[in-house]
């Protein structure tokens, strides 16, 4: 982290290294929650890139593991902080024969049994953790993450207090299905990822989609930005659905968005059958 001087140079590196073009309001928040080593919660529509801004700062970061905790509802403790290997230690008893064993019960809590999950995996080495659409989790996990963004240690009652010897770079992202709780937000710090300019959207394209006309990539930017107009679809296409809508183009032979090239990718882009009579307007329009 010591060798980043500033947001314009971590956004340089997220493109050079992971592919990845953040704008500045981005960079920055993700350069501050480094220095000040604070959470980063990225709220944004479905398909922005925020789950792949964590994987890009993993790549950042030195080429660290992303460690994933995936939110839903009745998330727990065992789930997400640790557990223990219930089979193993009742074949521990069995091993040792008949008897009562209490002189191996000590043994059965010890590090040799103990399941790491996500949270405990990311506090025992470099990583970053990703709780990912913390929006779908409970108030009651909610609570218990609080302790982890507070003191970044875990309470094992068998073991002690496991403290994480590096901080993680930790990114929390919403997809406001639901309001999080403020205490989560205080702890944080919080940005906004909108759906990128149509300017940005190119050099996206460009970025993932080998030999792209040009004309092809304005044209697909242009219909994703028609098609993000307020309440113009039920499920409104983010950056994966432009990838893909250029991608199957270029699949398909084309160099353009003709009316028999946008017949065949509404699939790529309309993830509701309502939207689709949408999604055909937006293709066939001129850029």
């Amino acid at each position: 982290m010591s060798n980043i001087d500033g947001p314009q140079e971590l956004a340089r590196r997220l493109e050079d290294e992971a592919g990845y073009l953040a704008d500045f309001g981005l960079a920055a928040a993700a350069f501050l929650a480094m220095r000040m080593q604070r959470p980063l919660f990225l709220e944004g529509d479905p398909g922005v890139g925020k789950t792949s801004f964590a994987e890009a700062m993993a790549v950042v970061l030195g080429g660290i593991p992303v460690v994933r905790l995936q939110c839903h509802a009745g998330l727990d403790a065992s789930q997400a902080l640790y557990d223990w290997n219930f089979p193993r230690q009742i074949m521990r008893l069995r091993a040792a024969g008949e008897g009562d064993h209490r002189d191996l019960e000590p043994q059965l809590w010890t590090e040799e049994f103990l399941i790491e999950r996500p949270v405990l995996k990311a506090l025992r080495r470099p990583a970053v953790l990703l709780v990912d659409e913390i929006d779908r989790a409970d108030d009651e996990f909610e609570a218990l993450l609080l302790q982890v963004l507070d003191t970044f240690e875990i309470d094992v009652p068998e073991l002690g207090t496991l403290r994480a010897e590096r901080k993680p770079f930790v990114v929390l992202t919403s997809n406001q299905t639901r309001e999080v709780h403020d205490a989560i937000k205080r702890r944080c710090l919080y940005h906004w990822i909108a759906h990128p300019d149509e300017e940005r959207e190119v050099r996206i394209l460009h970025r993932h989609v080998r030999d792209l006309p040009e004309e092809l990539a304005r044209e697909v930017a242009v219909a994703m930005r028609r098609l993000r107009e307020p309440e113009k679809m039920i499920k409104p296409p983010g950056v994966a659905e432009a990838i893909n809508l250029a991608t199957a183009v270029r699949e398909l032979g084309g160099q353009r968005l003709t009316p028999d090239i946008a017949q065949a990718t509404v699939s790529t882009v309309a993830k509701h059958h309502e939207d689709e009579p949408a999604v055909r307007d937006a293709l066939n329009q001129p850029c």
